[in-house]
């Protein structure tokens, strides 16, 4: 048996041996005399010969309650469950009483061997002789905690048929830590490889990639250069339109601490240089796990950095308009423990993250928990995602679909073609986030039809949140932004030299797998010019502008601001309902509104010119409620 005595057990025995002026429970001399010859041949570290000689004081004293908890306890430290829980046992038949932290031991094991009951008696057994161990006592109450949870999981589970993703996207290898594109077609996962086949003990990590076609995913491929390299490129996630690639990298050159964050861009089909995203976000600590929000500002990843709750957290970081991360904030007490937490995943909702704990009562070591967001500083208690999606063991490394109905995450069951899999499952109704449909489309030029890259943000009209932003592809003028369902959005395009792009997106009843596609066209900044301000709100035959409009007014004032030589025509449009002088008035007083604004925000009234034109410029037929709806409106059109 080539082990270590336990620091536990060598703790132990120092105790025994010293206390009573070197008085055993046993009063037999003989077998005193023994213990204390196997203990100097335990401490000679002669491990084998020691526990024989311990077995022979048991044959001289069965009742030697020293010798059956330094036996527990090397046992217990050799993973040597059955005899350790046997000696643990005996000596609590003993004597309950003599030595409390057994009881602790043995609900551990009890535990770890699905003996809940017995495990909560133990620990229960211990809180009734220890007083003062506060540590201990905190141990022990977790633990009964735990085993009630356990017992109701096993009692109650949720629905899980995990199906294994395939021969195309797993292998012999280890699989883990995947994410997903906003569309649900790309994903992105890590791969532990030999470094040559010749070398199996030889391995590194890389990122592979696999496209979903006509419902299959293609033969996972390897990423390009300078994604990979010749060193570890892992734990990654790809935000929502593909475009940018956060990563971890250990022990580069030029890092700041053993695992940093990187990220590269993509363009076209090139993905850059990898670029470490540098103090305040890495540290001479580890950080790595990174989870990038659809509001494409806010990074989530996992640190052990100082000022945590624990070991290691899940902290988050925002990139500003400097272009600079913020300093890391620690998401706090309701999701960090004084255990660990890692693998955080913000789903596309923006509002659910899935992460892994052995910190929050669970089955055992990591479980999967999800919280919610409550706002941006605050998350609500984890739930336990469930059994039998957690068990006994080690379960993280889980992300959901965009449409929040199926979760992939790795694991080692039987049944996989390699040490880790990449699985599977629908997710039950009450761990799903908010669904998710995206708005897929390429932004041009409306004259030349070249590609641009634009600004594109997804904002809440109800309180002019913004929700999404991503920039369009340089090279093909292309973009991905999520939308979670049930709400009512302003779209806004917006690129230097030219008009903003506005549209208003109805999601009341919308479904995740009805996605929008669009082509949108800017203009150019000429005289003449114009666009339809389709998210200027107002109350019924009123030029009272709505809450709902603020979000529009804002960049309306931002597009005026950057561009100080222009004036604009903002014109008011009716429908043909009601009489003629109405219409009119109605159409001069919303123009005026929205010019007032523009004013009380500073801009110069030289430069914005407020006109009404009533039911005089239909853009579509007043025979529909559509048409009507079309025809009231707020345009501006630039006039010098």
């Amino acid at each position: 048996m080539k082990t270590k005595l336990s620091v536990l057990a060598i703790a132990l025995c120092l105790v025994v041996t010293v206390s009573a002026q070197n008085k055993y429970y046993s009063n037999n001399k003989k077998a005193a005399s023994q213990f204390e010859k196997a203990m100097n041949v335990l401490y000679a570290g002669k491990f084998n010969q020691g526990i024989l000689e311990l077995e022979k004081v048991l044959k001289i004293d069965p009742n030697f309650i020293e010798v059956h908890l330094t036996l527990g306890d090397f046992y217990c430290d050799s993973k040597d469950t059955a005899r350790a829980q046997w000696h643990y046992e005996q000596a609590t038949l003993i004597n309950e009483s003599f030595y409390p932290i057994v009881w602790l031991r043995l609900g551990d094991i009890y535990k770890e061997t699905g003996n809940y009951d017995k495990a909560e008696n133990s620990f229960g057994k211990y809180l009734s002789y220890e007083k003062k161990d506060k540590k201990n006592i905190h141990i022990a109450k977790f633990n009964i905690q735990e085993m009630e949870f356990r017992r109701n999981a096993i009692a109650n589970p949720v629905p899980f048929k995990p199906q294994n993703m395939g021969a195309a996207v797993n292998s012999k290898y280890q699989e883990y830590l995947p994410s997903l594109t906003a569309d649900g077609q790309t994903l992105v996962f890590t791969r532990r490889v030999p470094t040559r086949e010749s070398m199996p003990l030889g391995n590194e990590e890389d990122l592979y990639i696999s496209s979903r076609i006509d419902g299959q995913w293609t033969q996972a491929m390897r990423m390009p250069s300078p994604l990979n390299s010749d060193g570890n490129e892992g734990a990654e996630c790809v935000s929502q339109d593909g475009r940018l690639m956060f990563f971890t990298a250990c022990d580069r050159k030029g890092g700041a601490g053993s695992c940093d964050l990187y990220v590269c861009v993509r363009e076209g089909d090139k993905w850059s240089a990898p670029h470490n995203l540098g103090k305040p976000v890495n540290t001479d600590k580890w950080e790595t796990q990174p989870s990038f929000s659809i509001d494409g500002r806010t990074l989530y990843f996992a640190s052990n950095r100082p000022g945590g709750k624990g070991g290691n957290d899940i902290w988050k970081t925002v990139l500003q308009d400097n272009g600079r991360w913020s300093v890391p904030v620690n998401l706090g007490d309701s999701i960090n423990t004084a255990g660990d937490e890692k693998c955080p995943f913000i789903h596309y909702d923006d509002q659910t993250l899935y992460f892994a704990s052995n910190g929050h009562v669970g089955m055992g070591g990591f479980d999967i928990y999800y919280s919610r967001k409550i706002n941006d500083s605050t998350w609500s208690r984890p739930v336990n995602i469930g059994y039998p999606i957690n068990t006994s063991s080690d379960e993280a490394s889980l992300i959901v679909s965009p449409s929040g109905s199926t979760a992939i995450f790795a694991s080692d069951r039987k049944g996989g073609y390699g040490d880790l899999d990449l699985y599977q499952f629908e997710l039950y109704k009450e761990a799903q986030p908010i669904a998710v449909t995206y708005m897929k489309g390429i932004v041009f030029d409306q004259k030349t039809n070249a590609k641009l890259s634009a600004q594109v943000k997804i904002i809440d009209v109800a309180n002019g949140a913004e929700i999404a932003s991503t920039t369009s592809d340089p090279v093909n003028g292309s973009f991905i932004i999520s939308l979670p369902i049930n709400k009512t959005y302003a779209l806004n395009v917006s690129r230097s030299k030219y008009l903003f792009y506005s549209d208003n997106i109805e999601l009341q009843n919308g479904t995740p797998d009805k996605p929008f596609l669009v082509n949108i066209a800017l203009k150019t900044i000429e005289i003449g010019e114009s666009i339809v301000l389709k998210n200027i709100f107002f109350e019924t035959g009123s030029a009272e502008l709505k809450k709902e409009s603020l979000a529009e007014l804002t960049k309306l004032m931002q597009f005026m601001l950057k561009n100080p030589d222009i004036r604009i025509e903002i014109s008011g449009h009716t429908d043909n309902v009601g009489t003629d002088a109405k219409n009119q008035k109605l159409s001069e007083n919303r123009a005026n509104a929205v010019a007032n604004y523009l004013y009380s925000n500073g801009i110069d009234k030289q430069r914005v010119r407020a006109v009404g034109y009533g039911k005089t410029r239909p853009i579509d037929t007043n025979d529909t409620e559509q048409g009507r709806a079309n025809n009231r409106r707020t345009m501006f059109e630039i006039i010098k």
